[in-house]
């Protein structure tokens, strides 16, 4: 009976489980990283959902003061101009934002500025230099009775800033009417 020698083990099987370390460790390291991308966005979105909350505070502040205007035609204090100021690439009226007034609705910060749709200030043609909304009348179906004019109600464009945690800014424009 021959006696057989052991082969001399090569170390092969050592290479495949350190192969096999490896990618286990690159994968769980790809899904720790996919589950803080999830988190760090799902963040973002709650951020975001907040400051659209807290412009909805910013605009019912700028239509309780456009309702308290009494002279349209006078600028007031660095929130409300006459006439449309002049915008950026984005709509966004170029003001001095630090003077508008500010509401605080917990960590966020709105600011409103308002500008009635007129070219020109102050005002001699309303149709003719301003946007207005015109609501539509029945009319009288007698013949040769004149179309009556629809009533007119001044139309304005509030812009809210809101600024919150994170560098997080919302912007947003509502029209406004009066009349």
């Amino acid at each position: 009976m021959k006696h057989r020698t052991p082969l001399r083990q090569r170390g092969i099987t050592m290479i495949v489980v350190l192969v096999l370390l490896s990618v286990m460790l690159l994968g769980g390291l790809a899904f720790a990283r996919m589950a803080e991308i999830g988190t760090l966005a799902s963040g973002n979105n709650a951020y975001r959902e907040a400051s659209l909350q807290a412009s909805e505070v910013g605009l019912a502040s700028a239509f309780a003061a456009v309702r308290a205007i009494s002279a349209e035609d006078s600028n007031q204090a660095g929130w409300y101009w006459s006439t449309m100021q002049p915008a950026d690439a984005n709509g966004l009226p170029s003001v001095d934002w630090n003077a508008a007034p500010e509401v605080v609705i917990g960590n966020y910060r709105a600011r409103y500025v308002v500008e009635r749709l007129c070219n020109t200030s102050p005002v001699t043609s309303t149709l003719q230099q301003c946007l207005v909304k015109q609501v539509p009348q029945t009319e009288s179906n007698r013949s040769g009775q004149e179309a009556i004019d629809p009533p007119n109600s001044r139309q304005f464009r509030a812009t809210v800033r809101v600024e919150g945690p994170k560098d997080t800014q919302t912007w947003i424009q509502s029209l406004v009417t009066k009349g």
